[in-house]
């Protein structure tokens, strides 16, 4: 899974839907709207060649057979790392040909991530140690160019062996400056769907690009495992490409890219809450959209936000 073109077989005019609260309705028309929903999670999709699937119940069904047939997924699994493991280890590979995008797709990252660190520890957690995990991190070139920076310990999660050692190399002493407050930990070499972290470790999981290659119930299962990774206050940081709807099957590395609603759906079921999201802006028009997710394991607290301080000192008016 990586930045990718819009395949040309793909038509992208679908309506792009939105999920948005539901304030002070009457319950039948929630109830009216939740229907309507759950109806779009039913949205049909293609594959990269075109071929049209009714639902993702559908493509699922033949991609890993029915209740996830284990041959047919452990063959979804190993035909995606068999792609990988034939891409060189490099910005330009690891981002399916489009190196140039690297320092956009990092701006924008830091910008979301300086956000975040911020409104959730107060002092941008300049006074804690800080740890994250880097979930699908290839090369380390996200954390390399990004998290290290921010974070005292980086662990970097990722199946493709040849990937994990040019992390290993491109993050030692010898090829970069690093220091003992800000250092790559622990390299693990385990597929998402295998990984199980250590309790309350992390304060952020960093997952881009890689989430694709799950099928919905180990999306799932991975979210829920990974809650128990997180200090108290931590956070996960979800970025991936997004199809306008429905979804998008790559019948090349064995992912698939979804929607926004898709992803919001699942979100819900793996019990998450969406704090913050921000749309990745200078990439090239012919690649898909990209999104970045910031996801609690607690619900938001409403923020109230002012046009300026002026106007917050004002007296309010009484009626």
């Amino acid at each position: 899974m990586w930045i990718r073109p819009i395949p040309k077989a793909v038509s992208q005019q679908y309506p792009i839907i939105t999920l948005s609260p539901l304030p002070y309705l009457h319950n039948s028309v929630k109830r009216t709207i939740t229907k309507a929903r759950l109806s779009a999670m039913e949205a049909a999709g293609s594959d990269s060649d075109g071929r049209e699937f009714k639902n993702a119940q559908e493509m699922w069904r033949e991609q890993i057979g029915d209740e996830g047939d284990d041959p047919k997924k452990i063959q979804w699994y190993r035909e995606g790392v068999a792609y990988w493991e034939g891409v060189e280890a490099s910005v330009d590979g690891v981002l399916g040909g489009f190196g140039q995008v690297n320092d956009a797709d990092i701006k924008g990252s830091e910008a979301f991530l300086n956000s975040l660190l911020h409104e959730r520890f107060g002092d941008g957690g300049r006074n804690q140690h800080l740890v994250a995990l880097d979930c699908g991190s290839g090369i380390g070139r996200i954390t390399k160019n990004l998290l290290i920076r921010y974070f005292n310990e980086v662990d970097l999660l990722e199946p493709v062996s040849h990937f994990l050692d040019a992390a290993r190399e491109n993050l030692s002493q010898e090829h970069f400056v690093a220091s003992d407050v800000h250092k790559a930990t622990n390299f693990y070499c385990v597929p998402l769907q295998e990984f199980t972290p250590e309790a309350g470790r992390y304060n952020v999981i960093w997952i881009q690009w890689c989430i694709g290659h799950l099928t919905d119930d180990d999306f799932i299962s991975f979210f829920k495992r990974a809650k128990v990774g997180l200090k108290p206050g931590g956070f996960f940081i979800l970025k991936e490409n997004i199809a306008r709807n429905g979804f998008v099957l790559d019948n090349e590395d064995r992912s698939i890219t979804r929607s926004d609603l898709y992803f919001k759906d699942l979100f819900r079921q793996c019990g998450l809450h969406l704090y913050k999201m921000k749309d990745q802006k200078g990439l090239p028009e012919e690649l898909f959209a990209v999104k970045m997710y910031a996801l609690t394991t607690e619900v938001p607290k409403k923020v109230h936000k002012t046009r300026s301080k002026v106007q917050a000192n004002r007296p309010g008016i009484i009626k």
